[in-house]
């Protein structure tokens, strides 16, 4: 699709994100980026470029790039939304199945060949039916976790920048302060975008309000959790367990204190990973560049007041 617009410069490695400094360089003479969220489109880069005019990120989080220096100059910024909303809502809920059932601790205690007879007492995890599950960040995918929540009878707390009437009219949920809902919930998950204000929203002493049976979900952005705070709750059993899609630093650091834990299952930012998903997310990333670089307006436009400007 963007051949029939563009010449196109690719990088060839799928696994591996192109080192700042070759961005930085092939950034100069381009009229457009498509990126990912690996990739650091900062004021630095954005201002060694002499005519780019549009940033499209393969994801529905931007907190990769300075938006406000594209704004400065003229760049509209785009994304992916919606469309991994229902994908990432089911990734959350298989984080809540295995963390509170303890599914991948059990499938490595069986494959070690530790499993000798059924006992009443082996691998004992936390009931997900009739719970209180309690939603950090109530936007689309918060929402659609807690629409699946229905199903397992789940009482429904939520925190947000403002409450959602219509939404809790649907699913039940009770607005309330962050503190009451680490304080009420069994199992808590993340879904607020990671902002200034939400870095290291949960740390020691938040954690220090949980149940000890509670168990923590985050499958937004990493750095929103203090991970070396979680760590230590988890160490000492402070909380029951965690399910975790994302982290501070990705990939996770194989010196990281989490992967000699067992309470806590950890996956390698998949949350919007399945097949129809990310190609519709490529699919929408590739629209919002041609029509940018048809000087049309681009169907996922981060900053709109770039169109007074451009």
């Amino acid at each position: 699709m963007l051949r029939e617009f563009a010449e196109l410069k690719l990088w060839p490695e799928p696994d591996v994100p192109p080192p700042y400094d070759v961005l930085l360089q092939e950034v100069r003479d381009v009229d457009g980026v498509v990126c990912l969220l690996t990739d650091r489109i900062d004021a630095g880069l954005i201002g060694a470029s002499r005519k780019l005019r549009v940033i499209s990120n393969v994801a529905v989080g931007y907190d990769n790039i300075d938006v406000a220096a594209a704004t400065a100059r003229s760049i509209m910024v785009c994304n992916t939304p919606g469309v991994l909303t229902e994908t990432t809502a089911d990734l959350a809920w298989a984080l809540i199945m295995a963390a509170g059932r303890r599914i991948s601790e059990a499938d490595r205690y069986l494959r070690a060949g530790r499993w000798k007879s059924w006992s009443p007492q082996l691998l004992l995890g936390q009931d997900i039916r009739g719970a209180t599950l309690g939603i950090i960040g109530f936007g689309r995918i918060g929402q659609a976790v807690g629409r699946r929540a229905k199903g397992f009878g789940m009482k429904l707390v939520y925190t947000d920048t403002e409450r959602q009437v219509e939404v809790e009219r649907e699913t039940g949920a009770e607005f309330v302060a962050l503190p009451e809902l680490l304080r009420r919930s069994d199992f808590v998950s993340i879904h607020t975008p990671l902002t200034a204000e939400t870095r290291h929203l949960i740390g020691a002493r938040e954690l220090t309000m949980m149940k000890p049976t509670a168990v923590l979900i985050n499958s937004a952005r990493g750095p929103i959790v203090d991970e070396a705070a979680l760590a230590e709750a988890l160490r000492e059993k402070r909380i029951f367990a965690a399910g975790l899609d994302v982290y501070e630093s990705e990939p996770l650091p194989q010196d990281s204190p989490l992967l000699g834990l067992e309470n806590v299952v950890l996956l390698p930012h998949i949350g919007s990973g399945s097949v129809a998903t990310r190609t519709r997310m490529a699919r929408m990333a590739v629209e919002n560049m041609i029509a940018g670089l048809k000087g049309e307006r681009p169907p996922y436009l981060v900053n709109e007041e770039v169109l007074s400007t451009c």
